[in-house]
């Protein structure tokens, strides 16, 4: 056994230093503290372990404020599993601060993470506190409303219905974020040439309407990987990036970033690919699995993704991630994703009309994985097409490049490049 971001070891009870990880546990994520156990792995057991059962919980309850809920349990070989819940009423002090975990060791919290962690016991998201700015105005937004809903007005009726206002009446900082003006840092874009020392273009957009973030980043997503392309007399629209993966990426990043972060969801455009990444990781309560998958289920600025979703940019709350994977479900290229504790990065690769295949020639480029060499018959054996089928798939793909063959007659083989 080794210890883990939520396992940790101690060999007794008899210091407090288990209380700072029994604060990290209730304040971000459930854990078990083993003791009984050294810091290598190795049981040594507790000799008493029903008095130090109540010796832990004696110092929890006198240190630990509020209380969390926990649970003891003492095992077969003398060791005793604390099992300490993440709790409702956040934050969690021990000696007057609050902790979390890092890695295998818990820190003290920052005074951006304890303010984080004060709003989610009062069950609130950034976006509902008191915005600082109150002369807000909403034209980019009530634009939107009446192209796309046939409203004839954004009254004051409409603001209240989309959440805008605290308790008080007040604007709060959604209301601000899809304000004209606003005090928050948007979108950094920057698009590079044959390498990073090469800028072609670069623009930031802040201090206005995350609406107007989305649609000035959208015209120039278009400028850079959206053509045309004439063949005869008709013309042929490529999108060399998906526009829907783009636009989906984008509007993952308005939802789930974290707005008290004074910095840029930053757009990274390159000839191979792009780059988002929102400032924030995951949201409290989700796994990288649940994130990948589209099994969110938690929002960290609902009312934002209320609005959005409201206006037709996001179809469902939670399926962003798999609109993007969806959007290149016929190439060979796919979006990558990177989840760091403090920033999530879409990766967007290029694909080319060369790269868009149809689901019988995707068969067919599975088969042909791992280097392996095989007749037409032999394919035809495992995909189940007669012969004229299967010859039109794999000419096809021998004209996209993505297999060849070799040999004549009946010893001619395929195998993907």
């Amino acid at each position: 056994m080794r210890e883990t971001k939520i396992l940790e070891f101690k060999e007794n009870e008899n210091t407090n230093t288990f209380l700072k990880t029994v604060s990290a546990f209730a304040n971000y994520l459930e854990g078990d503290i083993i003791f009984g156990v050294s810091d290598n792995g190795n049981i040594v057991g507790i000799n008493n372990p029903e008095e130090a059962c109540l010796n832990i919980e004696n110092k929890i309850n006198d240190n630990i404020k509020p209380v969390p809920t926990y649970t003891l349990d003492i095992q077969f070989d003398n060791t005793i599993i604390l099992h300490v819940f993440e709790g409702q009423f956040k934050p969690y002090f021990f000696k007057s601060k609050a902790y979390k975990r890092n890695n295998t060791v818990s820190v003290e919290v920052d005074r951006l993470e304890l303010n984080r962690l004060i709003l989610q016991g009062q069950n609130l998201n950034f976006e509902d506190i008191i915005s600082n700015k109150q002369d807000l105005t909403f034209n980019v937004l009530e634009e939107d409303f009446i192209q796309k809903l046939g409203m004839e007005k954004l009254n004051n009726d409409v603001l209240i219905s989309l959440g805008f206002y605290t308790l008080d009446y007040s604007f709060n900082n959604a209301a601000a974020l899809l304000a004209d003006k606003n005090q928050f840092k948007g979108v950094d874009i920057i698009r590079f040439g044959d390498n990073i020392d090469e800028i072609r273009f670069r623009k930031t957009y802040d201090h206005e309407s995350i609406l107007s973030c989305l649609n000035k980043s959208m015209d120039v997503f278009k400028l850079n990987y959206i053509y045309e392309k004439i063949e005869d007399a008709s013309r042929t629209i490529i999108e060399s990036i998906p526009k829907n993966a783009f636009r989906e990426g984008l509007a993952n990043a308005l939802i789930h970033r974290q707005w008290d972060t004074n910095t840029y969801i930053k757009i990274s455009m390159y000839n191979d690919r792009i780059e988002i990444t929102s400032p924030g990781g995951l949201p409290t309560g989700i796994s990288k699995e649940e994130y990948l998958h589209s099994q969110i289920s938690v929002l960290r600025n609902p009312i934002i993704a209320n609005v959005l979703h409201r206006l037709r940019y996001i179809e469902k709350f939670g399926t962003g991630i798999l609109r993007i994977n969806n959007a290149y479900a016929n190439t060979l290229v796919k979006p990558n994703y990177i989840i760091f504790e403090n920033s999530i990065t879409i990766i967007l690769p290029v694909i080319s009309t060369n790269q868009i295949f149809t689901q019988n020639e995707l068969e067919i480029i599975n088969i042909l994985d791992g280097n392996k060499k095989l007749s037409r018959t032999e394919i035809e054996k495992q995909v189940g097409f007669n012969k004229d089928k299967t010859l039109k798939l794999l000419n096809s793909l021998i004209k996209k490049n993505t297999i060849t063959k070799s040999g004549n007659g009946r010893s001619t083989k395929y195998y993907r490049l």
